[in-house]
C-alpha cells in the first residue's frame, strides 16, 4: 500500500518560518494519519489502485467515497506541499520567470496576489499557483480538495492553509505565515519542473507508487 514519503530535508531545516515542532506534528502525525486511513479504507474495500492520483480522481465528487477522497487527497496534497519547499531561498528563472512576468507583472505582484488569496480563503484549504491553458493562475481549494480532478490544470506550488500548518509558529496570523513562506521557502526549481511538464516537457510530480 501507500507509504508516508520521507522529507527531503531535516525537520528543523525550515526554521524560523516553520519550526521543528510543527514539522514533526504535521508530517509525522497529521500526514501519516491521512496515509494510514487511506490504506485502511482501500484494504477494507479490497482495492489495489495503481496510483494515489487514480484514487483521488476516481473518488472526487462522489458522496459515497467522501472519506476515501478526503484522506487520499490530503495524503497527496501534503506530499506535494513538502516538495514545494526548500531550506535554500530561491527565485524563479527561465521560462517560469517569464511566465510570472507576463501573467502577474513580476514576482512581487505574484506574491501579493498569492498571499491575498490565501488570507481571503475562509476556513481550511490550500492556495495554489497553477498552469492552465498556457497561463498561470492562483486557485484556492477547500479542505482536502486539490487540482488533480481538473483536466488541464497543473499545480506548480501550493501552501497549506490549515491552521495546524502555521498555528504553533504564527498563531492566527495567516498573512505573516504566507508572506514568510513565499519569501523563504518556495521551491521555484520544483515549480519550474512542474511548469515544464505543463508545457509538455517532462513529467509532472507524482506520489510514490504503492509498495
Amino acid at each position: 500500500m501507500f507509504e508516508l514519503p520521507d522529507l527531503a530535508y531535516d525537520h528543523a531545516a525550515l526554521e524560523p518560518v516553520i519550526s521543528k515542532a510543527t514539522m514533526h506534528l504535521h508530517h509525522d502525525k497529521h500526514h501519516k494519519r491521512y496515509v494510514d486511513v487511506t490504506n485502511q479504507i482501500l484494504e477494507e474495500k479490497g482495492q489495489k489502485p495503481a496510483s494515489l492520483e487514480d484514487v483521488v480522481r476516481e473518488t472526487a465528487g462522489k458522496a459515497d467515497a467522501k472519506k476515501l477522497f478526503n484522506n487520499a487527497a490530503q495524503s497527496w496534497n501534503h506530499a506535494f506541499f513538502w516538495a514545494c519547499m526548500t531550506p535554500t531561498k530561491q527565485t524563479p528563472d527561465g521560462d517560469l520567470a517569464k511566465a510570472i512576468d507576463r501573467d502577474f507583472g513580476g514576482l512581487d505582484k505574484l506574491k501579493e496576489e498569492f498571499v491575498k488569496a490565501g488570507v481571503a480563503h475562509f476556513g481550511s484549504g490550500w492556495v495554489w499557483l497553477a498552469a492552465e491553458g498556457g497561463a498561470l493562475k492562483i486557485i484556492d481549494t477547500h479542505d482536502g480538495e486539490d487540482l488533480l480532478p481538473n483536466k488541464g490544470q497543473t499545480p506548480l506550488i501550493v501552501c497549506d492553509l490549515w491552521e495546524h500548518a502555521y498555528y504553533l509558529d504564527h498563531k492566527n496570523d495567516r498573512e505573516a505565515f504566507l508572506k514568510a513562506w513565499f519569501d523563504a521557502l518556495a521551491n521555484w526549481s520544483f515549480a519550474a519542473d512542474q511548469y515544464a511538464a505543463a508545457q509538455g516537457t517532462g513529467e509532472a510530480w507524482r506520489y510514490p507508487l504503492p509498495a
